[in-house]
């Protein structure tokens, strides 16, 4: 009896397993690692970063705004506005409460992301440099848009540094590792 109910525990053990490895976990990987700017209520705002601004009835206003290495972008009528650290409904609230001291009557902002900052890549790759973000981008993806490895790449692991800061983090090459924009990756150099 002891023995079926060890193995009823293995089999129940490598089901959660399979469960684990298919839904994308992998070791090394990290929840952050997963994130990625899917909707502008959660995407974070910071320096590079192109946001597009409508201010209805407003035309003068309304355009497209870069947010400058400060965390702010510089709105006509509004005067610099912070917007580093900001989701696009926060800097819409931000917009709405600096026009509506005066200068706009009751003004209906919309906010969002025009262009997202670049993330750079260097290391052992053809073509290292700055590249354009696009949602649901991987770091093989990126791999690829800086034309492979170089025949002196490790390809079994990668260096990767999330703008928002920390260390630097290692992860396998196996694992499906999402790049938020601003992130910097680095591919190793193989040892023999």
């Amino acid at each position: 009896m002891m023995t079926r109910s060890i193995s009823a525990l293995g089999a129940a053990a490598l089901l959660a397993l399979i469960v684990l490895l298919s839904s994308g976990f992998a070791p090394g990987a990290t929840a952050s690692a997963q994130q990625e700017p899917t909707s502008a209520g959660t995407y974070v705002l910071g320096p590079n970063d192109r946001v597009r601004v409508k201010v209805y009835g407003e035309s003068d206003i309304t355009g497209e705004y870069e947010v400058d290495s400060t965390g702010q972008i510089s709105v006509p009528l509004a005067g610099h506005v912070r917007a580093a650290g900001l989701t696009t409904k926060q800097l819409e609230r931000a917009i709405t409460s600096t026009l509506a001291k005066g200068i706009v009557r009751d003004p209906r902002v919309n906010v969002e992301v025009a262009l997202y900052r670049p993330y750079y890549i260097l290391g052992e790759v053809k073509k290292g440099g700055e590249y354009p973000y696009r949602l649901g981008l991987t770091v093989m993806d990126a791999v690829a848009s800086a034309g492979g490895f170089t025949y002196r790449a490790n390809e079994g692991k990668v260096y990767l540094r999330r703008a928002a800061g920390g260390p630097e983090e290692v992860y396998s090459m196996d694992a499906p590792v999402a790049v938020l924009p601003g992130d910097n990756i680095r591919v190793p150099e193989r040892f023999f």
